[in-house]
């Protein structure tokens, strides 16, 4: 699916759980089409899809991958099962909303996770983002008392950061960039038994 300047960028959003479904309430929230998608049939959360709104599309894992952009949320352990739905991701923007709370560093690699989940899709450019905050703040209404409730982006391509930050602004939050996977994005990364600094900081922006 080749990606022309006039044509809408198509979204999806892979696991379906507290956090797969906060973020398909942000997209319903601002009437944006989502596909959603787990490993199970459609027709298993066809229901739960419909109670948050006629934008969400649920759909199968094949059908999904076919996104522009693809909100990695299902648990760390089982992003190798979607990364294996495609021979290659070129073209595509992964947004890595898991968190490899009680991974151990080692089996990690001593890398961030977020490094580890961009080796396995293959050539698609992976921003780690929408992470940082529960379920249950996540699925709120971003607009807070006048201001807009904050995500942190980190990624290594800045193309693929702007543009979900683009994403972020038009669901009505306030993206932060954090740089690289790195740097900036140990600060909202998992590791052992430890969070990231920024992990659970709800914070609001002003403008």
């Amino acid at each position: 699916m080749s990606k022309s300047k006039n044509k809408v960028a198509s979204y999806a959003i892979i696991g379906f759980g507290n956090i797969g479904q906060a973020l398909a309430k942000a997209f319903a929230r601002k009437g944006i089409e989502v596909s959603v998608a787990t490993t199970r049939d459609p027709e298993s959360f066809a229901s739960a899809a419909a109670a948050i709104g006629p934008t969400i599309i649920p759909t199968t894992l094949a059908e999904a991958v076919k996104a522009d952009v693809i909100f990695l949320a299902v648990r760390f352990e089982s992003h190798p099962d979607v990364a294996r739905a495609l021979p290659t991701w070129q073209g595509k923007t992964i947004v890595d909303v898991t968190n490899a709370y009680g991974v151990s560093p080692e089996e990690l690699g001593g890398q961030p996770s977020s490094r580890v989940i961009a080796q396995a899709f293959t050539g698609g450019k992976l921003v780690k983002g929408f992470n940082h905050l529960v379920a249950a703040v996540l699925e709120q209404d971003p607009a807070v008392h006048g201001g807009r409730r904050v995500v942190f982006l980190a990624g290594d391509n800045n193309d693929a950061t702007a543009e979900i930050g683009a994403l972020a602004e038009n669901l009505g939050f306030s993206p932060v960039k954090l740089g690289g996977l790195s740097e900036g994005g140990l600060l909202v990364q998992a590791r052992g038994n430890s969070w990231g600094q920024l992990i659970f900081n709800d914070l609001v922006k002003f403008d």
